[in-house]
């Protein structure tokens, strides 16, 4: 766990590669699977920009008073003040707003509002954390109004995207049945509410639903997908010409050379998300 719990994450790998599995066998991973009824909302207003070749940087664990000279850097939407992200923006980088949609967090300052109901099981190796019930997420449940209170604030304080993390809970046990069709719609649900908002949206993970998901989403950003074997099921956003942050948390071979090939822009990063560690690949477009 890195300073107050903010981190990206992976999970469930196991149970994750049975699913990518049956959903290739059944072509729920392909862009010409069936799209969930949530209509695609776009970015509404003077949305930022992130173009698919841009350079990226994520410190979590911390908010950097000195950025690194990147196009995009992601920190933490609680910690970071309106001071921080206008600091970012003088820089011409494009501030994105970490925050967890799928989990509850013990020490956030809203963690009280949450129903004792929608918490469900211990998010394992995160103390503090709890998945939550993702099942009736809409404009009058709890978790939608929580959900919503916080993009506000990221827009509040400037900045200009989004990115929700523990959005793959139907891969891991959470301790409710959710199913990938609820996972879809749950995900399409913050994609809207974040372009409602007038932010970008990066999806996190959830690699079995790429295909289904790309065109409610501005990109994504991915963890050890080259450790997983997963860098391909990311096409839909290249196809898309939006950008895909692979972040490995170690160094890969021929890491470099693939995200080139492939249009991803490769980074490593330590775990603990604190700045530290910073092997970028050279940009690829």
């Amino acid at each position: 766990m890195v300073a107050h719990g903010a981190r990206a994450t992976r999970h469930g790998h196991w149970l994750l590669a049975v699913v990518t599995l049956v959903a290739s066998l059944i072509g729920f991973v392909g862009e010409g699977a069936a799209r969930a009824s949530t209509p695609v909302v776009s970015c509404v207003g003077h949305c930022a920009h992130v173009s698919a070749s841009a350079t990226w940087d994520v410190v979590l664990a911390n908010v950097p008073r000195v950025p690194r000279r990147v196009g995009v850097e992601e920190i933490d939407g609680f910690d970071a003040s309106a001071r921080d992200v206008a600091t970012l923006r003088a820089l011409h980088i494009v501030p994105v707003c970490y925050l967890s949609a799928g989990t509850w967090e013990s020490w956030r300052p809203d963690a009280a509002r949450y129903p004792r109901a929608l918490l469900g099981a211990p998010d394992a190796g995160w103390a503090g954390e709890r998945w939550v019930d993702i099942r009736k997420f809409g404009p009058t449940s709890a978790l939608y109004g929580i959900l919503a209170a916080r993009v506000a604030l990221c827009r509040a304080k400037g900045f200009g995207a989004v990115d929700f993390d523990n959005v793959d809970g139907f891969t891991n046990h959470t301790g409710f049945p959710l199913t990938g069709a609820e996972q879809a719609v749950f995900n399409e649900g913050l994609a809207a509410m974040a372009h409602r908002a007038g932010l970008l949206v990066f999806l996190k993970n959830d690699v079995t639903q790429i295909g289904l998901l790309a065109p409610y989403f501005d990109g994504a950003v991915g963890e050890e997908c080259h450790v997983y074997d997963e860098c391909a099921l990311y096409a839909p956003f290249v196809r898309r010409h939006e950008p895909v942050l692979d972040i490995e948390y170690g160094p890969v071979r021929s890491m470099c050379a693939y995200d080139r090939a492939h249009h991803l822009f490769g980074v490593v990063l330590d775990r603990a998300l604190d700045g530290r560690v910073y092997e970028a690949c050279p940009a690829t477009r």
